[in-house]
């Protein structure tokens, strides 16, 4: 998986690796480095693009990487399946981070398609339809409910991210919301605004102190509560589906992919350490190329 691997990088650093790489080495990664930040990809993104670069290069020795072809890659590639046993999903990064580098560095196209795994089949993720979204919130009667499942779709939370949620995390000034994941780690979400009347009212009935949606003794709110408050509310709709908390943050991806949303923003929504995570969400999804307007269109 790409996460243990950034995980092997972190720990033993991305300078280390840079350490292996020549000079001339390590002033293309720098300039490819500046290359990405300007591009706007997060930081945890090219982190993970130049430890892999940092590795692919460690194996040049003293080769110049400007005449790096097909078949030293591919060399490198069977190396790394044969020894490492690595993943079809890292092989297909690795490759995709070679292509990107020599494509912006040198304007060199490495064609690399055969390369790739073939037959990979994606555990592609269920979401809803807009209207089975709607059809939910509007047969929900319960204030709490209607509450926990808007959180979960208006922010695309993770269920044990939901049940943290603490009153002071709130920023309605700016609606934003602070959000821990599960591993400690904090990002910002985006608070809609058409929650806020509801969000007030959920406030003065229940006047929670400490945690957002409390439980018994003002501890937090369960996860399976959680879960079977989203069940029952799918079935009053008639979704035949299974429809859990985790398909309702699918759901809040797929429809910001339909809208446009521009992927690298919905990979910081999501906390994703990485790009290729988010990326699963633009194979279930049909972009809605058409409701794009034209600025010229949009002239008055």
């Amino acid at each position: 998986m790409i996460i243990l691997k950034l995980d092997i990088f972190i720990f033993f650093g991305l300078m280390n690796l840079l350490y292996f790489c020549q000079n001339t080495q390590m002033k293309n990664l720098q300039i490819f480095k500046q290359e990405l930040e300007v591009s706007g990809y997060t930081e945890a993104t090219i982190k993970t693009y130049l430890s892999t670069l940092a590795l692919f290069f460690k194996t040049l020795e003293d080769a110049s990487i400007e005449k790096v072809d097909e078949n030293s890659v591919e060399k490198y590639i069977c190396n790394e399946i044969k020894e490492k046993k690595i993943s079809q999903s890292y092989q297909k990064f690795i490759l995709g981070s070679i292509k990107l580098f020599y494509k912006l560095m040198f304007n060199k196209k490495l064609s690399l398609s055969h390369l790739y795994p073939k037959n990979v089949k994606y555990p592609l993720p269920e979401y809803l339809s807009q209207e089975d979204i709607i059809r939910m919130l509007d047969l929900v009667e319960n204030l709490k409910h209607k509450s926990v499942i808007s959180l979960l779709y208006g922010c695309g939370l993770k269920v044990n991210e939901l049940v943290s949620l603490k009153t002071s995390d709130f920023d309605v000034k700016s609606c934003m919301i602070s959000v821990t994941s599960p591993n400690g780690k904090n990002r910002y979400v985006m608070l809609p605004k058409t929650i806020l009347p509801l969000l007030r009212e959920y406030f003065l009935q229940y006047k929670p102190n400490v945690f957002l949606f409390e439980g018994s003794r003002g501890n937090k709110y369960s996860t399976r509560s959680v879960q079977q408050i989203v069940k029952k509310a799918a079935a009053h709709a008639k979704i035949s589906k299974l429809v859990t908390p985790h398909i309702l943050r699918h759901s809040f991806a797929a429809h910001l992919i339909e809208n446009g949303i521009d992927i690298r923003y919905i990979q910081e929504l999501l906390g994703h350490n990485s790009l290729i995570t988010t990326q699963i969400y633009t194979h279930i999804t049909d972009v809605k190329k058409r409701a794009i307007q034209s600025p010229l269109d949009s002239l008055k």
